[in-house]
């Protein structure tokens, strides 16, 4: 007998974002792969991290959160999402959103299980779906709109069908799911008795008037969702880890016991850095993000266009998808490539977020960057069409 990993890790792949974070690395160039944000994060982030640490706050908390973050976050989602959640029955903070939802996934799925995920997809939902023996089962949006068809999703359930993924606004793609195309999803998960998992941790970098919808607010769904967002982007915190679930009393209690299991809980200065946030920023702090962001995104998307590479102009999230059908090489990851040797400016390729190769001309940036950077990787970018021709 020769020793071997699991069957489950050998469908567990490296995240083709971090690959190209380490060629980026390699050659010290601008990365816009990874959705690392080095933007500064607010004072009252920082100073209510140290105030805690100070005060010698670095045992374990509660597995579902310190209390002032669990009353912090009810206010909130009442307040932005139009949720109603109980502090002590219905919130648990976890290590990030990614914590929260393999919690959920190991809580409320069987193994062999599947999961209507829509892509281009966020490379973490599904391989934790697959971490957690569950089969992802996938539905295209289109572009230049990322619409789905409702006729597509109702053909990919089956009677093992067990719930329903939905990303909003969504990495990569910035799309930002309206309240009919949710309330359509909302039947299908009725009609199937399914759930409902979100990932809204882009809910507050949301462009050209629209407004940010949590699944999770439709009354006829409340019970079956589980909502899942943090404060990683929001606060430029993406290494702290600290994320949340919010959901039906029966579900949150196994949730939470998944989450002690693994995680134990969220690191506990940090969490109350993120309660002092949450309690001490005002409203104009969110809207003052959507504005700086949307400028980033503008400017993006200017250079890309005069580059040769139109890009889909995302209505959410900080990243972008754009059109690299003219760059050399059969595969995204060879026009990722051939950018990153001739720019000095990383992406992400495209096949990253399919599991076919519809991404395959395809490649993401990301936009959460500081302005000096930014203006380098844009300025780079535009002298790439001479280059090409």
């Amino acid at each position: 007998m020769k020793l071997a990993v699991s069957k489950r890790s050998a469908l567990i792949v490296q995240s083709e974002i971090r690959n190209m974070s380490i060629e980026c690395d390699r050659i010290d160039g601008l990365n816009l792969s990874q959705g690392v944000c080095d933007l500064s994060l607010p004072m009252p982030v920082k100073n209510g991290a140290k105030q805690a640490l100070d005060a010698g706050l670095n045992q374990y908390t509660r597995y579902d959160g310190i209390d002032e973050l669990r009353r912090s976050i009810a206010k909130k989602l009442k307040q932005y999402n139009h949720i109603l959640a109980h502090p002590d029955k219905n919130i648990v903070v976890s290590c990030g959103a990614t914590g929260a939802f393999y919690s959920a996934c190991l809580a409320l799925l069987n193994p062999g299980d599947e999961v209507i995920i829509f892509e281009p997809y966020y490379g973490y939902h599904v391989n934790t779906l697959l971490a957690a023996n569950t089969k992802p089962v996938f539905v295209k949006l289109t572009a230049p709109d990322w619409i789905f068809s409702l006729a597509e999703l109702k053909k990919h359930i089956t009677k093992k069908t067990r719930g329903i993924m939905v990303n909003t606004p969504a990495n990569p793609s910035g799309k930002v799911f309206s309240r009919q195309e949710l309330e359509d999803i909302a039947q299908v998960a009725l009609k199937h008795d399914l759930f409902i998992f979100t990932d809204e941790i882009y809910e507050y970098f949301i462009y050209d008037g629209l407004k940010h919808i949590s699944p999770g607010s439709l009354p006829e769904i409340k019970d079956r969702t589980i909502s899942i967002s943090g404060y990683s982007k929001t606060f430029s915190i993406t290494g702290w880890r600290v994320g949340y679930c919010v959901c039906d009393e029966k579900w949150a209690k196994m949730i939470g016991y998944i989450n002690d299991l693994i995680y134990v809980c969220a690191p506990a200065p940090l969490q109350f850095g993120v309660f002092k946030g949450i309690e001490s920023l005002p409203d104009k702090f969110y809207s003052g993000l959507c504005q700086e962001y949307l400028f980033k995104r503008n400017k993006i998307c200017r250079a890309l266009e005069m580059a040769g590479l139109i890009p889909f102009i995302p209505k959410g999230a900080y990243y972008v998808l754009a059109n690299a059908s003219r760059l050399p090489g059969p595969t995204s990851k060879d026009k990722a490539m051939f950018l990153l040797k001739k720019t000095g400016v990383a992406s992400v390729p495209g096949e990253a977020f399919y599991h076919d190769q519809s991404g395959k001309d395809i490649l993401r940036f990301c936009f959460a960057k500081k302005d000096s950077v930014l203006d380098e990787a844009c300025r780079r970018l535009i002298k790439l069409k001479k280059r090409i021709k």
